[in-house]
């Protein structure tokens, strides 16, 4: 004798399979992101001292409109 069908918690275990595989690609993309953020400031050390004056006018120009 065939089981009875449960519709409902069927569909929660593929909204459940679908929110993990998601999370998962999210995680993927967030742990690529951070791989390739990790090789920059290598490269990046003496671009710091760049961004920093590069940050330091901007910090001047919002000081002078308030």
């Amino acid at each position: 004798m065939p089981r009875k069908p449960n519709y409902k918690f069927e569909r929660f275990e593929r909204e459940r399979a679908k929110a993990a595989k998601k999370a998962a690609r999210i995680q993927a993309r967030a742990d690529r992101k951070n791989a390739e953020g990790e090789e920059n400031p290598t490269a990046g050390e003496a671009g710091e001292a760049g961004g920093e004056a590069a940050e330091a006018p901007a910090a001047e120009t919002s000081t002078d409109q308030t």
